[in-house]
């Protein structure tokens, strides 16, 4: 089933303000970000707890998306114990390439977070395969198309697979 809140965006820079989201908004996000409803309509689940229709929900979930405020909607699977191989990978990518290099990284399924840094490796991405072979040939290929080439950083101990923002705090109003 496709993500109905959108695609993957491109790269961009990490931080975006949250100012100025209201106190529907907080409690959402905090109920997405490792509550969200396992049922054939979430958003109908998320509106109920919230006492928003599906549509509201999902309008808020977009608009939150479309803020960057929310950069992806997905499942967090820790590869390794499934099998499966992921590396962090930076670029070092000039300014005429950066819209053409982060569409073709982008394109990529195995492709799972991508960020914009203020770095001379200035793209940094995640890349998850059935390998380290099939990895590097994925990496390969998009250097290949690119002319940008990737470093291969993969990870020897995984310390954190994700982090919860609380946004509605005790005592907020």
């Amino acid at each position: 089933m496709a993500d109905p809140v959108a695609a993957r965006p491109a790269a961009r820079p990490a931080a975006r303000p949250t100012e100025g989201m209201d106190d529907l908004d907080k409690r959402l996000l905090d109920i997405i970000q490792s509550h969200f409803p396992l049922v054939s309509r979430p958003y109908r689940a998320l509106g109920r707890e919230l006492g928003l229709t599906e549509a509201e929900t999902l309008a808020r979930v977009r608009a939150l998306k479309a803020s960057g405020i929310i950069r992806r909607t997905g499942a967090n699977f820790q590869s390794g114990k499934l099998g499966w191989h992921s590396t962090l990978c930076a670029a070092h990518v000039s300014d005429d390439k950066l819209d053409a290099f982060t569409a073709e990284v982008n394109r990529h399924v195995g492709v799972t977070h991508n960020y914009l840094r203020r770095h001379f490796y200035n793209v940094w991405f995640s890349y998850i395969g059935e390998d380290a072979a099939t990895v590097q040939a994925k990496l390969k290929a998009i250097t290949q198309k690119t002319g940008v080439p990737i470093m291969y950083l993969p990870a020897e101990k995984v310390y954190k697979i994700k982090v919860d923002f609380k946004m509605k705090r005790k005592g907020d109003a």
